[in-house]
């Protein structure tokens, strides 16, 4: 099981993406940027998806990791599109669309750059002698 605070900070990272995404979705729209209850109705099926997601071993077991990266992914958009549909009864190819990549690019991004900081903080093995001792 993952340190607590890891799981932590990777649940909201997660929720900070969905709220992102709902936000800067509204503020492309005009009418609808400054309207917090639009927001929060915005965000809602995701944050279903993004639950569901998190109520999964593969993604409690490993949060900051990729697969559990593309089961939040693949729960929040998957989820956050069909019950946008199930209640607005439409759902426009190009915004499932636009809601996959920019999904994916935050709740991938985090995760991408968290490996990359690891990588960079571990810092060479002790008795390695060159790079590829390093495995």
């Amino acid at each position: 099981m993952p340190d607590r605070r890891v799981t932590r900070l990777a649940l909201a990272a997660d929720v900070v993406a969905v709220i992102v995404f709902a936000a800067v979705g509204r503020i492309t729209h005009s009418a609808e940027a400054d309207d917090l209850l639009g927001l929060v109705a915005t965000i809602a099926p995701f944050a279903v998806g993004l639950g569901a997601a998190w109520a999964t071993s593969a993604v409690r077991t490993l949060p900051a990791g990729f697969v559990a990266g593309a089961v939040v992914l693949a729960g929040t958009a998957g989820i956050g599109l069909l019950l946008r549909f199930a209640f607005t009864g439409t759902l426009p190819f190009t915004f499932a669309v636009v809601t996959v990549i920019s999904l994916a690019v935050l709740m991938l991004g985090w995760r991408a750059l968290s490996a990359l900081v690891a990588l960079r903080t571990r810092g060479p093995v002790r008795g390695a002698r060159s790079r590829g001792d390093l495995h």
